[in-house]
């Protein structure tokens, strides 16, 4: 339908590893048409303020969302939460103390890069990252703008990457712990692009803890992944849900709009609260 309401579930700005300030993203989802956004900034709430107030008197719903990057079993898993109290007390805080320790991990990856011959400091990855938070991705456009790399991917492929000599294993909470730590906010979780987590028989336990949500579609699932998601979806009464995971051009191409829902399943995020 041409005046269907759509909605981009998965959005990331300047405050985690996306190349688009806030406004820059509001600004591109009212140019797309779009009706609502999430912002799902990796560990931070840092651009949900920026993007209401972008956002204020236009015609676009902000979505307050988080990304958590957890560890189950050793298996990276991403965990989404709409809908959360972005302002309340304990959630900072526990935000913060994720803070502190992808400020270590850096610390320790920069040490390991100076042993390589590698001068970087901590300042050059923080102008990188603005007023986000340091991640990998920052340290490897740092190393890009220094010189010491041909391309942002070949400090993953050369330095950073898993299993590359200057990689350090971060230390993350448990996808249990972001549950709660999302419905206690007073949020709905979801699980975030599960085609990549490499293990279903998680997603029980991550039910029974809370979760309300999948993210069936994505950029990284193809029709078999959409349709298998859709089917545990069905399974265990979550709610199928979708984004692009736009990280402005940090993916090499604008994504947002490419992967959207209809406004409903809005509604129903909002409604299982």
């Amino acid at each position: 339908m041409q005046n269907e309401k759509l909605v981009d579930l998965h959005v990331h700005t300047r405050f985690s590893d996306g190349t688009f300030t806030p406004k820059e993203v509001v600004d591109y989802a009212l140019g797309i048409g779009l009706s609502a956004i999430a912002i799902t900034d990796h560990d931070t709430i840092g651009g949900i303020a920026p993007a209401l107030k972008a956002a204020n008197g236009r015609d676009i719903q902000i979505i307050p969302g988080i990304e958590f990057t957890t560890e189950f079993e050793d298996q990276e898993v991403h965990m989404l939460g709409f809908f959360i109290d972005y302002l309340d007390s304990n959630f900072i805080k526990q935000l913060k103390a994720l803070l502190v320790l992808r400020e270590k991990r850096m610390f320790k990856m920069l040490e390991r890069l100076v042993k390589k011959g590698v001068n970087l400091n901590i300042d050059d990855v923080r102008v990188v990252a603005g007023e986000g938070s340091v991640g990998r991705l920052h340290l490897a456009k740092a190393l890009f703008q220094k010189g010491f790399v041909a391309s942002v991917q070949q400090a993953f492929n050369v330095y950073i990457g898993a299993g590359k000599p200057c990689y350090v294993k971060g230390d993350r909470i448990s996808p249990i712990d972001a549950i709660n730590m999302i419905n206690k906010s007073g949020g709905v979780a979801v699980l975030a692009h599960p085609n990549t987590m490499g293990d279903d028989g998680f997603i029980s336990k991550f039910v029974k803890a809370g979760l309300k949500g999948i993210e069936v579609y994505h950029p990284d699932h193809n029709l078999a992944a959409v349709n298998h998601y859709k089917n545990i979806a069905q399974e265990y009464g979550l709610i199928p849900t979708g984004g692009s995971d736009c990280h402005g051009y940090g993916k090499g191409k604008i994504l947002m709009g490419t992967v959207t829902m209809p406004y409903e399943i809005l509604e129903k995020l909002k409604n299982a609260r």
